[in-house]
């Protein structure tokens, strides 16, 4: 990702490197559509809410960017997420500057065309890690809630620790626990992993103590 200049919602200057430090999704849209992108919003609004349950809140940020330059502007930007509801603090509605749409959405291979009455584009949701990498991307007006929190669970997990303290220790633990169940289309706590490391464990453990034990005999016999 380059270090594009946008424009927040309050008319500040933004950039999407100010939210490195931890996942990113980013969604595009164009203020002036009325079917597809409101309800690809609200959509993924329901999702990053199920995220933040799972994850826990504050893991993540998401950006939506405009990309009909230059109506996008920050009071359309402002008015489209006042419509759909969308109040997270951490969601972002950027307006882009002149030459950014191009560069950014080449960069993260979004397409669109003008068509009669706007455009006809892709519905997508990129995931950056925290270095501002793709990581992974979901397609479709709506998906699978696990094709979006799989990834993000997946870069938390992975992410070094930083600072190694109980809480985050026992903060590690739950993101590996949670489970997506199908029946309920909910992320739930499941110990057996870690019970079945433990188990693992112990039985590794119980081997090379007899392992030991069988050394030490046989070394006491041939001293004997």
């Amino acid at each position: 990702m380059g270090n594009h200049a946008f424009r927040a919602a309050d008319g500040s200057p933004a950039r999407l490197a100010d939210l490195k430090g931890r996942p990113v999704l980013v969604s595009f849209v164009y203020t002036g559509c009325s079917q597809v992108c409101p309800t690809t919003t609200r959509f993924l609004a329901r999702a990053v809410a199920e995220a933040d349950r799972m994850l826990g809140p504050g893991r993540f940020s998401v950006a939506t960017i405009g990309f009909n330059y230059p109506f996008d502007t920050p009071e359309a930007m402002r008015a489209f997420a006042r419509q759909q509801g969308i109040e997270r603090r951490d969601w972002h509605f950027l307006s882009p500057g002149e030459g950014t749409v191009e560069a950014i959405t080449r960069e993260l291979g979004f397409s669109y065309a003008a068509a009669a009455g706007g455009f006809d584009h892709l519905t997508q949701v990129t995931i950056l890690d925290a270095g501002g990498r793709v990581a992974a991307q979901v397609y479709g007006e709506d998906f699978e809630v696990p094709m979006l929190v799989g990834p993000l669970k997946a870069l938390l997990t992975d992410a070094p620790l930083p600072e190694v303290t109980v809480e985050n220790i026992v903060e590690r633990v739950r993101l590996l626990c949670t489970v997506y169940d199908p029946r309920t289309g909910r992320y739930r706590l499941d110990y057996r992993i870690v019970l079945e490391i433990l188990t693992g464990t112990s039985i590794v453990l119980a081997v090379l103590g007899f392992l030991f034990r069988e050394w030490l005999r046989n070394r006491r016999l041939r001293a004997g």
